[in-house]
């Protein structure tokens, strides 16, 4: 791939990155959904592992989970989730790590501002997204994200990151 071809990859990526972060902010989880492929992984692991599926995550979400986490947000049944936090999401520091056929792996920097209860909060982590090409954009084959504080103490999360 030449400079030019991952000028351009980089910046579709950049792109489609962040409309997902607008969409989490506007709490537009349907079409968030829709960002998805049916057997993709929403992670958010507590250590630094290779097999995730083999140690305690925060989240570990299948399809089936990431529909009945999005269920409760919508619904109000989930405690952490009345009244839902106002967020803001900044993504930087794009870097492509592979590139496979349609498949992409990029790395970048999240900083989300969550608003509640009269107060904010600011968490950082590092994100690593598997991605698809479809072409005209791309579908979300994995998401890691890496909470900088995962090991420590953590409220409760009313919003996804």
């Amino acid at each position: 791939m030449n400079k030019t071809d991952t000028d351009n990859l980089l910046w579709q990526v950049t792109q489609f990155l962040w409309s997902e972060a607008a969409i989490l902010d506007a709490k537009e989880y349907d079409a968030w959904l829709d960002l998805w492929q049916p057997e993709g992984l929403y992670i958010l692991p507590i250590e630094d592992a290779d097999d995730y599926a083999a140690v305690l995550n925060l989240c570990y979400d299948d399809d089936k989970m990431r529909r009945n986490r999005i269920k409760r947000f919508q619904d109000g049944f989930s405690i952490s989730s009345a009244p839902p936090a106002i967020t803001v999401r900044t993504l930087s520091r794009f870097v492509i790590d592979a590139v496979d056929g349609n498949t992409v792996v990029v790395s970048c920097g999240q900083h989300l501002v969550e608003d509640k209860f009269g107060r904010q909060r600011l968490w950082a982590a590092n994100v690593r997204y598997t991605l698809t090409s479809t072409g005209s954009s791309f579908q979300i084959q994995e998401k890691v994200v890496r909470l900088l504080n995962s090991d420590g103490v953590l409220n409760s999360f009313s919003y996804l990151f």
